[in-house]
């Protein structure tokens, strides 16, 4: 046994060398630094590459280009940083560029409150990119979370080859747990698929089944096409109606299809419980120990926490709720991932809590919730 005590943060760090990252770039943002911190002082030494990019644009644009090139790449920032982003991410999802993206999100909007912590990212991370197409959210629960889901967004990010977020919180990231990274169970390395360099190749060409392009990267002995503008399986910019729709039906179904496959959850069952708690993230916590608080009593509630956050696990939902009329969503916002409750469960009564004011929610406020629900 090897206990060690360490952040979140610099559980992401070793999570990411543990998958296989070889490169980083990010800028420096509280609560997001010590990310960076972690990956100078972890990948130089293993022949990794680790960059301070000038601000933000640059960081992400950085680890795009060492994508397209081969290498296992992650980026780290906050909430306004994920608005600078924006641009590049719409261009990994096109493009179709693996590249795992870390929020640690803190209080919003704009520059906010850099030292205390909210869920007020979780619509963005899913809508912040000019194309509305899907990609993939993880949120951890705990410094084991940290570790454990990093290895899992670079496989995601790999075998899908697209962005890959891990909604963090400021107070998972800078929150030091014990940690026994040995007896940890860290899925097996994935690695994105290689197109035959023999062979005729296609850069976004896929067939049959197929809903992922072969990889071959840029400077290698292929020449390789690549763009950020609307193009068909050759890479070269289309406006032909048809090549357009196939492009963008293809990027859409590649993870909706598939998210039962990728659906990461924790739950706790409780007999006869009309009531069912569904939290992520931080909050998670406090919605453990007020389920447990209440298992013997008049109002005993059951608890699904969510790790994959999008695409949404909708089947996942329903089969969660079907048994309970009473739903009680907590997250640590004004309102969002409730929302797409109401779309999945117009049949039940959901009550909401939620607070943006930097303060953690307490299992006494989600016990007063279920009580009087």
């Amino acid at each position: 046994m090897a206990l060690n005590l360490m952040e979140g943060n610099e559980a992401i760090g070793w999570g990411a060398m543990a998958a296989g990252c070889n490169f980083f770039a990010g800028y420096p943002i509280t609560p997001a630094t010590g990310i960076y911190n972690t990956m100078l002082k972890l990948l130089p030494p293993r022949g990794g590459v680790c960059l301070q990019g000038e601000d933000e644009i640059a960081s992400i644009g950085f680890c795009l280009g060492a994508s397209m090139a081969g290498m296992k790449t992650m980026t780290a920032t906050s909430g306004p940083g994920i608005s600078l982003y924006s641009e590049q991410i719409s261009f990994a999802i096109g493009s179709e560029i693996p590249v795992v993206i870390i929020d640690v999100q803190r209080l919003g909007p704009s520059t906010g409150s850099a030292t205390k912590g909210a869920d007020g990212d979780i619509q963005f991370l899913r809508w912040g990119s000019s194309s509305g197409l899907p990609v993939i959210v993880l949120a951890p629960v705990d410094v084991k979370d940290c570790y454990l889901l990093t290895g899992q967004a670079f496989n995601l990010a790999e075998q899908y080859r697209c962005p890959v977020f891990i909604a963090a919180n400021k107070e998972i990231s800078m929150t030091r747990e014990t940690l026994d990274l040995e007896a940890l169970d860290m899925p097996s390395i994935i690695n994105r698929q290689m197109a035959d360099s023999t062979a005729s190749f296609l850069p976004f060409g896929t067939g049959g089944k197929q809903q992922v392009p072969g990889f071959l990267p840029i400077g290698g002995d292929r020449p390789v096409r690549q763009t950020s503008s609307t193009h068909g399986a050759d890479g070269y910019i289309t406006t032909d109606p048809e090549q357009i729709a196939a492009m963008q039906a293809r990027l859409d179904a590649k993870l909706k299809t598939a998210v039962s496959e990728f659906t990461c959850f924790e739950e706790l069952n409780v007999q006869n419980a009309d009531t069912l708690v569904i939290a992520y993230g931080v909050t998670a916590r406090a919605a453990k120990a007020a389920v447990r608080r209440l298992e013997k009593s008049d109002h005993p509630a059951s608890l699904l926490i969510l790790k994959t956050l999008w695409p949404v696990p909708e089947a996942l939902i329903r089969e969660k709720a079907a048994s309970c009329q009473h739903i009680v969503m907590v997250e640590m916002n004004l309102g969002q991932y409730v929302r797409e409750l109401r779309r999945l469960l117009p049949d039940k009564k959901i009550d909401f809590l939620g607070q943006m004011n930097g303060e953690l929610i307490k299992p006494g406020q989600i016990m007063e919730v279920i009580a009087h629900g």
